[in-house]
């Protein structure tokens, strides 16, 4: 039996692996601020400054044997697993649902020594017609539903449509709601129409979580990215994410680290923790290792949480169980020996 240490990828690990069966502390949720564009409008990022930083992440750091097995297994339980697919069925959402509420075969986990940590994905994403469901899958289990809405990806739709979807949505039982804003108010420099907006839906989301999609890709300049992302959060966002996955460009470790910087900045201000999600191209283990180094030196280990964290992904997944497997066995297995239902 292996014992695992989720430590602090320094020379003394810190904290055991078993804390990650813990949901998390709670968060008090963020109520929004004022529409002021002083806090946000002067916002101007160097694009070269912040792409040397983030090609230093994953070389600065680095985490192996079994620390790396307990940051795979922080990173499993951090995963919003997905599934956007034009041909999705009520079948393949219950499998995705199966594997969410068990993401490792047992016998790995009994060769790590977690097998009594119940772990579990942090919630399964769906389009508003299945979450029904999901919701009947995942009944008893804790794992809550996020549901896409406001016109999903593309966002071109008005905005009472927009709005009906949400409360649709929360009255199906979808309990996070992931919202696109309008591309165009960023490009326009319509801040306060942006900001109008997302508090409208946060207000519409009543006690379920917001999660704000900025479609990273789409806005042109790494300055639109952080002014958009204090818009919604000053809006009342709980979560800020990168991306639909369906841009040309979706997450990335510069768009990210001008978020994450923005949130450490608006937890300056307020003292409100908001959430963060990458979304989008995020596809192997060490991708998502990448990302949690990101987090932890950006915004501590506080933020290294399903509470704060979460990864939109459908196939990363099936790769954390192959490496989980290698740790206990020494032996890469084939992919299609991991699918996600």
């Amino acid at each position: 039996m292996t014992h695992i240490i989720l430590g602090t990828m320094s020379e003394t690990p810190q904290t055991n692996v078993h804390s990650i069966s813990v949901a998390g502390r709670h968060v008090e949720r963020n109520p929004g601020l004022e529409f002021e564009p002083g806090l946000f409008a002067g916002i101007r990022v160097n694009r070269s400054a912040v792409e040397r930083r983030a090609a230093t992440i994953g070389t600065r750091r680095t985490v192996k044997k079994e620390y790396q097995a307990a940051w795979l297994l922080r990173a499993l339980s951090c995963i919003d697993l997905t599934t956007l697919a034009g041909d999705d069925t009520p079948g393949r959402v219950r499998r995705l649902c199966q594997k969410a509420i068990r993401p490792v075969r047992r016998d790995i986990l009994d060769a790590l020594g977690v097998a009594d940590l119940n772990l579990s994905t942090a919630a399964v994403c769906v389009y508003h017609n299945l979450i029904e469901t999901a919701v009947g899958e995942l009944k008893g289990s804790g794992i809550p539903v996020a549901a896409v809405s406001t016109g999903f990806p593309a966002g071109q739709i008005p905005v009472s449509l927009k709005l009906a979807q949400i409360a649709a949505s929360v009255a199906a039982g979808a309990t996070e709601i992931d919202i696109v804003i309008s591309r165009s108010k960023v490009l326009t420099a319509d801040w306060k129409g942006l900001y109008e907006e997302v508090k409208s839906f946060r207000k519409a989301c009543g006690e379920a979580h917001l999660k704000t999609i900025l479609a990273t890709g789409e806005l042109a300049t790494l300055s639109n990215v952080a002014r958009a992302s204090w818009v919604c959060m000053m809006a009342g966002a709980d979560f800020i994410k990168t991306s639909t996955g369906k841009e040309s460009v979706n997450a990335t470790l510069p768009y990210s680290m001008v978020m994450v910087r923005a949130i450490r900045d608006y937890h300056d201000l307020t003292g409100y923790r908001i959430g963060y999600k990458p979304a989008g191209g995020i596809s192997t283990a060490k991708d998502a290792l990448n990302y949690l180094i990101l987090m932890k030196e950006e915004l501590g280990n506080r933020w290294i949480s399903p509470n704060l964290f979460r990864f939109g992904a459908s196939s990363l997944l099936g790769d954390i169980e192959r490496q989980l497997e290698h740790h206990v066995t020494g032996s890469y297995s084939a992919q299609y020996r991991h699918p996600n239902g």
